[in-house]
């Protein structure tokens, strides 16, 4: 299963637009594409300044595009990826594939299209790489995505995040060693959101991708290093984590729009080059819809699955785009008690420890509408009854306003849900009914 193909499927449903006009790797695009965030298309950029191949961006930036990736609807979202996660299935290698139609000589990464997004960034950088790498028995592996800064034209900085990459990382230098990488461009979305997902150390998340493509997702060994890349990817840098060397990365920006501070980082050596002959370079807009929602809906689900265990029905979650799709979360509940909500608080805080602010609405309230949020806290919230705050709790380095060292945070909780103690008509919504004649009449003169 291929980018390739999802593409193909989405001009088919009219999900992509294309853009003729040359334009400038150069903030251009990604002008473009912040231009067209939030529920915009998929957009492939025909014409690339100085560059003869095509970029393509967004294909991850709406819930349905997504749901249509996995073969799901959104009711059976999170459970479609809680089942990978918990069962996922060993993913084939192959001999040979589309992605070693060209194997370069001669490395230079200035010859790919990467994208500048930014006034301040420091340098283009890559945003959508799926990272593969081994433990040196081969028995851990890890895929996850990385942001990757162009540094000359076969260097790269890497961020490593304290998580899995940078443990193995870790245990190569410990053994005196580089660790070896495949840096994997133009996935299919599930690949993508698989490499996102937060599994356990030493699942191997391409193997939750091959459930999440009904055992149809094939890898190929890489010519020069010890790891593998998808068969069906557009592009794949194969490299090694230096042991040793390390750069001052960034600025750039994070999710939340502003600008991550600046750290030492491992520098990449590029060692191989291989491609489509035709390939796409596929691109992610930092803080953008994309960026959002691969971030985040694994998140979601880890909210999902606590707060279940604590009220007798999770009906929605959202991290919402307000909050950068990490900081906010709205969650719909159905509740038996009052205190329910309270201790769906709690549990939303303990699954994604980076959530700042938190509201739990009813069932009726949906959760990807801000105003129907804000009705649900401005009648049925009380500050002096319904507000939960939690001091000096470990947040999320990415808010600007907590302590840049520790992450340390306040965490407000809200119960925006009707008080079961009071009269429920008092909290219910006044409606008109009319027949099906009346609402066809009107959805058809709203174009819905």
């Amino acid at each position: 299963m291929s980018l390739r193909n999802f593409l193909r499927q989405m001009e088919t449903k009219k999900q992509v637009l294309h853009v003729k006009h040359e334009l400038s790797t150069r903030f251009e695009i990604s002008y473009f594409l912040k231009s067209f965030d939030n529920e915009g298309p998929i957009l492939v950029f025909d014409s690339v300044k100085d560059y003869e191949g095509k970029v393509v961006a967004n294909v991850c930036g709406t819930r349905t595009r997504l749901c249509f990736a996995l073969n799901t609807d959104e009711n059976g979202l999170y459970g479609r990826l809680e089942d990978a996660w918990r069962a996922s299935k060993k993913t084939k290698i192959v001999a040979d594939g589309g992605v070693k139609q060209v194997v370069e000589r001669d490395i230079n990464l200035s010859k790919i299209p990467v994208l500048t997004h930014f006034e301040k960034d420091a340098a283009p950088y890559i945003t959508s790489a799926v990272v593969h790498a081994r433990s040196a028995d081969g028995n851990i592996e890890n895929v996850s995505v990385h942001r990757l800064q162009v540094l000359d034209r076969k260097h790269l900085a890497i961020r490593l995040v304290p998580r899995h990459l940078f443990k193995l990382w870790n245990m190569a230098k410990d053994a005196g060693r580089d660790l070896d990488v495949a840096i994997s461009i133009g996935v299919h979305p599930a690949v993508l959101l698989a490499a996102s997902s937060p599994v356990a150390f030493g699942v191997n998340e391409f193997d939750v991708g091959n459930v999440l493509l009904n055992n149809d997702l094939r890898l190929i060994k890489c010519e020069h290093v010890n790891a593998c890349a998808p068969v069906d990817a557009e592009l794949v840098l194969e490299g090694r984590i230096s042991a040793s060397k390390e750069v001052v990365e960034g600025p750039f920006v994070d999710i939340t729009g502003t600008y991550d501070v600046q750290r030492k980082q491992p520098v990449v050596e590029v060692v191989g080059v291989m491609h489509r002959e035709d390939y796409v370079y596929e691109a992610l807009l930092p803080s953008g819809a994309e960026h959002r929602l691969l971030m985040g809906l694994p998140h979601e689900v880890l909210i999902w699955e606590s707060v279940s265990k604590v009220v007798p029905r999770v009906h929605a979650v959202n991290l919402s785009v307000g909050g950068s799709g990490w900081l906010h979360a709205v969650i719909s509940i159905e509740k038996q008690l009052d205190g329910d909500a309270k201790n769906a608080l709690l549990a939303a805080f303990a699954a994604h420890p980076s959530l700042k602010h938190a509201v739990v609405v009813d069932s009726d309230i949906n959760v990807h509408d801000s105003v129907d949020v804000e009705w649900a806290i401005a009648t049925r919230f009380q500050a002096s009854e319904d507000l939960l705050v939690i001091q000096n709790a470990r947040g999320s380095t990415l808010d600007s306003s907590a302590n840049q060292e520790t992450g340390l945070t306040s965490k407000v909780g809200i119960d925006a849900t009707r008080p079961l103690s009071k009269p429920k008509e008092k909290f219910e919504r006044a409606k008109i009914h009319v027949d099906k004649r009346v609402e066809g009449f009107v959805r058809k003169l709203r174009g819905v």
